[in-house]
């Protein structure tokens, strides 16, 4: 297929962040690399262009609540371009290499693209909802249900079996943080639903064998 072809075969939105991301400085970063952190003052966006990056808050007692993942040709930092302090923390998940764009650099962008200001827009939208439905959870919801939500969301479509893998490996650990919960909690409550014959665990995979019950 000629290139202008698969060209016109890309989302508009993703366009943008590849021309965008040649804009900026091509870092790397080792797993675990801290690249923004929570109330410091910043003004540049970090385009995901290998790896993953992990955005997360965290409390005086070293607790940590997941916000997202987010992978290549996502973004993370558009938050704080107002002059704003960081609302969180953003660490390399694994070993990653951004795209690294300055303030200026990204208003001149929209300056030229004004239709990019529209799809930052619906990105800080999203983000906001998906902020309120994680205060919400663990505000209102147990450990157990949000356990049973997280594991849902994670799956993917039942095979010819009617049973359904989890799209990532995540340690007892990565899990803990996206609950806001210990890591020893989400062991036990994993072990009574793989006791129950709710779930499986194959070669380090979760596999959800029947629909979990609604409470525990």
């Amino acid at each position: 297929m000629p290139a202008a072809a698969v060209a016109l075969t890309r989302p508009p939105s993703s366009l943008h962040i590849e021309a965008l991301a040649a804009l900026g400085v091509s870092r790397r970063y080792r797993r675990g690399a801290l690249l923004i952190q929570e109330g410091e003052t910043g003004d540049t966006l970090y385009i995901v262009l290998q790896g993953r990056l992990r955005a997360f808050v965290s409390d005086n007692q070293g607790r940590e609540l997941t916000l997202g993942m987010y992978g290549p040709l996502e973004y993370v930092g558009e938050m704080s371009l107002d002059g704003g302090p960081r609302s969180a923390n953003v660490e390399a998940a694994e070993a990653s290499t951004c795209a690294v764009v300055s303030r200026a650099t990204l208003l001149d962008y929209i300056a030229s693209q004004p239709e990019f200001a529209l799809e930052l827009m619906a990105r800080l939208i999203r983000r906001a909802r998906l902020a309120t439905d994680s205060a919400r959870s663990v505000a209102l919801i147990d450990v157990y249900g949000r356990l049973v939500r997280l594991l849902n969301e994670m799956a993917r479509v039942p095979d010819e079996h009617g049973e359904r893998c989890l799209r990532e490996r995540l340690t007892h650990q990565q899990m803990a943080q996206h609950l806001a919960c210990s890591r020893e909690m989400v062991s036990r409550l994993l072990k009574d639903l793989e006791t129950g014959g709710y779930i499986a665990v194959r070669d380090r995979w979760i596999w959800l064998i029947k629909p979990l019950p609604a409470r525990w």
